[in-house]
């Protein structure tokens, strides 16, 4: 099976995973995790497209799962943690990994803040090499292995 099939097809399957969830998904921790995951995955490559806001704007509002927590609220937590990542991105991404910690105690959370990165990803059909390492140390960072999600 072809790369752009397999992502389609894992972010297929993770957005799934994540409705079925939805119930257990309404803690703070996973609501700041859920947008310092967004920010990290969508700053990943150095530069914040655009298209890349786009998509995480898409995923707010039509996303079943994140409909649980208001949707101007989300947008101002995925902005500033990407005001983190733009200022500087190293010391940035140390406070969004911080972020995304916060879904730690919980492993259904840990795990749908992974498929988030995930789905956000591959939404644009090319979940890059940079967008994996960011998602692969945000499982590290969770206590999660990275192979569980393909990574």
């Amino acid at each position: 099976m072809p790369l752009w099939d397999r992502i389609k097809e894992s972010a297929a399957t993770m957005q799934t995973q994540l409705v079925a969830k939805k119930n257990d998904l309404k803690s703070g921790a996973f609501r700041d995790a859920a947008m310092a995951m967004c920010a990290l995955v969508a700053a990943a490559d150095g530069s914040i497209d655009p298209s890349e806001r786009r998509r995480v704007a898409q995923l707010i509002a039509t996303n079943e799962v994140l409909q649980n927590f208001d949707a101007a609220d989300l947008h101002r937590r995925f902005d500033d943690n990407l005001a983190r990542l733009t200022a500087d991105f190293d010391l940035g991404k140390v406070s969004v990994l911080q972020e995304i910690a916060k879904a730690a105690k919980k492993p259904a959370e840990a795990r749908a803040v992974v498929q988030i990165g995930i789905v956000i990803g591959g939404a644009d059909g090319d979940f890059d090499k940079t967008e994996q390492a960011v998602v692969r140390e945000a499982c590290h960072t969770l206590g999660l292995p990275p192979h569980e999600f393909d990574l």
